[in-house]
């Protein structure tokens, strides 16, 4: 059964995280399909305390959802033994209605590529007396090819010199030491074992036990077959192994983790049929033809905590959207088809995912309470961000009791968890909580900086805008801007960098006067509600637009 990736935003913050988690489990529980959490980038130091605490995995990181080979409905055919004959190999691709098949040793390591247009020019070069014996045939494959018996003998030896020849009984001084010999007439058979490796009795002959052990003394393999010599010498090319007319170099393969599209742009530039496709350590597990790109098993997916394409892992255009729960702002994501769509004006993605727990009946085990509570916690700064309702602050005392936390110092510990900020790259500090948004063709970033110090936020001050400032022109964003937020203050410092951006924020916080790129907002924490907003109503108001 296929799984169902669970998914937030990229830059995840602890909401985005443990909803994916908490939701992946809830929609497992419901449905007994497997349903996979993930992340569309790091975690940060605060959601890394919170998994820690709770003692659960972090979500699996996906770095985009562009189809892949896994995502393809290509043959899962096996391959087959550098040992096996070339009569064998003809039946098996012929019965699975493939024209290659790959070789491949007892590991599953791809050792060479067989092909119909291969076995069929084998034939039509022609071959000497000595093609058996070059070629290295296993008796076993000789006795199969022939419908015989073996006599005498061991099946698992090779035939590795001396010619085919046919000899009647009048002839036996042709044979020379080592040969392959198809007799006429099994009355020269002691003869002919003194100097053959193998001697073939056609025509289903009988011969007697006492000539049986004369010549199985001598070591030769003696096989009886109801064929007559026409059709034996016929059939032996067929018993050729596979090994010796295989291709081996200049082999072109596939890791199953290889993008569809970096797929088609080579094999549109050949004439190859099929392609062998190789997993993670190397081994051969199936085959993929031109066709089989066409036929793509979309990947379905449910968005957590954004609706946002922008937000979204990218390549999400190409998944199978089945669910969105989100509580912000409903944006132009488009899907293939109906889906399910919860969104709420709640303060936290956790919340919502609390709800339908409760509608469905699910008794939340202690571990996703802790998250789904830590969740509320970040997202609503603890219950003082305008965007908390008293929905989510009811949600987070009843899941605190299941969790067996106090809210107030778990808070503190979370919001304390991080590396402070001196001690990190402006870079890294700057991506570590920020979105993009679009409005008017012009396309800006908000980023967060949350901190219980506000020392620790005024000495930042400089270093963020040197970074905007440096950054903007290569960014391709029409501008950028920081929150600092403290959390124990309420208030924020917002610094901006692009052209028209003091404009901009004059008239979205009603500001008579700026200077050096930042303002005091007090009272402003919260991107969703107090920020983007503003920034975008402005923006309208403005008319401000990419020209």
């Amino acid at each position: 059964m296929k799984e169902v990736f669970v998914i937030g935003h990229k830059n995840p913050d602890t909401d985005s995280i443990c909803s994916a988690i908490c939701y992946a489990h809830l929609k497992q529980v419901l449905t007994g399909k497997p349903h996979t959490p993930c992340r569309a980038g790091q975690i940060n130091p605060e959601t890394q305390y919170v998994l820690h605490r709770f003692n659960v995995e972090p979500p699996r990181f996906l770095d985009s959802l562009y189809p892949r080979l896994s995502n393809v409905q290509y043959r899962k055919i096996s391959g087959i033994s550098a040992d096996m004959s070339l009569h064998r190999a003809w039946d098996y691709m012929t019965e699975h209605n493939i024209p290659t098949i790959p070789i491949v040793n007892e590991q599953k390591y791809l050792k060479g590529m067989l092909t119909f247009t291969d076995i069929a020019r084998f034939h039509m070069e022609g071959q000497d007396s000595t093609a058996l014996s070059r070629a290295k045939i296993k008796y076993q494959n000789i006795c199969d090819v022939l419908n015989g018996v073996f006599l005498a003998g061991n099946p698992k030896q090779y035939f590795s010199e001396g010619r085919v020849i046919v000899i009647s009984e009048d002839e036996q001084d042709l044979i020379r030491s080592q040969d392959l010999v198809i007799l006429t007439n099994a009355s020269c058979l002691q003869m002919s074992a003194l100097r053959a490796s193998c001697v073939i009795i056609n025509m289903d002959t009988e011969v007697s036990e006492e000539i049986l052990m004369l010549t199985e003394q001598l070591g030769c393999v003696i096989i009886r077959t109801i064929m007559d010599a026409y059709t034996c010498v016929r059939m032996l090319n067929q018993a050729i192994p596979v090994s010796h007319i295989m291709l081996t170099n200049g082999i072109i393969t596939f890791q199953h983790s290889d993008f569809v599209s970096d797929v088609k742009s080579i094999v549109s530039k050949k004439r190859i049929p099929y392609y062998p496709i190789l997993d993670d350590d190397g081994k051969y597990i199936g085959m993929v033809s031109q066709r089989n790109l066409l036929d793509l098993d979309k990947q379905e997916v449910i968005l957590v905590d954004h609706n946002e394409k922008d937000q979204s892992v990218d390549g999400i255009t190409s998944a199978q959207i089945t669910e969105i729960i989100d509580h912000h702002r409903i944006d132009t994501m488009e899907t293939g088809g109906p889906i399910y769509f919860r969104n709420q004006p709640l303060g936290c993605t956790a919340t919502i995912v609390t709800q339908m727990y409760q509608e469905n009946g699910i008794d939340i085990p202690k571990q996703i309470a802790g998250l789904l509570c830590s969740a509320i916690i970040s997202d609503t700064l603890m219950f003082r961000s305008p965007t908390c309702t008293p929905c989510d602050q009811h949600t987070a005392e009843w899941l605190a009791k299941i969790a067996e936390i106090d809210i107030r110092s778990h808070a503190i510990e979370m919001f304390r968890s991080g590396p402070k900020l001196d001690n990190r790259s402006t870079d890294e500090i700057f991506h570590t909580d920020y979105k993009y948004y679009q409005a008017k063709g012009r396309r800006i970033a908000i980023s967060q900086v949350t901190s219980v110090s506000s020392d620790e936020l005024t000495t930042l001050e400089p270093r963020m805008l040197s970074y905007m400032q440096s950054c903007l022109p290569s960014s391709g964003l029409a501008m950028m801007f920081v929150m600092l937020t403290d959390i124990i203050e309420e208030n924020t410092r917002l610094l901006f960098v692009g052209k028209n951006s003091d404009k901009l924020v004059k008239t979205a916080f009603a500001i008579d006067e700026i200077d050096c790129n930042c303002v005091h907002l007090q009272g402003v924490v919260s991107r969703k509600k107090q920020m983007v907003l503003p920034l975008m109503n402005a923006l309208e108001e403005l008319g401000m637009s990419e020209n």
